[in-house]
């Protein structure tokens, strides 16, 4: 692969992260369908899912878990999509990350631990006890 076509993947990869942040579902369902990676990552170890589940997009979750993300995958840091939604005090991401069995427990800090630490203690109804 060239130096020209190597810039063209990055400028790609770059967009489609930006779906994910914007919550562009459709793009999201295109791309993945087309044969990107569900859980493509970005330089920071970022997915897809984590992006849209930070930003609280909740139809571009929806479509990302639908298509096989991995609901627990954590970024570089080692936060999870569902930690990202629950800093955010985004129920319905939440709700949906862990209908598709993300784990309250994985992750540093786990989505658990976010909510008391982000004062966020009223999500820690839909986590079942530890």
């Amino acid at each position: 692969m060239s130096a020209d076509d190597d810039a063209r993947v990055i400028e790609l990869a770059g967009k489609i992260f930006d779906l994910a942040r914007n919550g562009d579902a459709a793009g999201l369902a295109s791309y993945v369908d087309a044969g990107v990676p569900v859980n493509l990552t970005n330089e920071r170890g970022d997915t897809l899912l984590m992006l849209a589940a930070y930003y609280g997009h909740s139809d571009a979750v929806a479509v990302l878990l639908e298509r096989g993300a991995d609901a627990n995958g954590p970024e570089d840091a080692g936060a999870t999509p569902l930690a990202g939604a629950v800093f955010k005090g985004d129920e319905k991401v939440v709700r949906l990350l862990l209908a598709a069995g993300a784990d309250p427990d994985a992750g540093n800090p786990s989505a658990r631990d976010s909510a008391t630490m982000f004062e966020r203690t009223e999500l820690l109804k839909f986590f079942s006890p530890s």
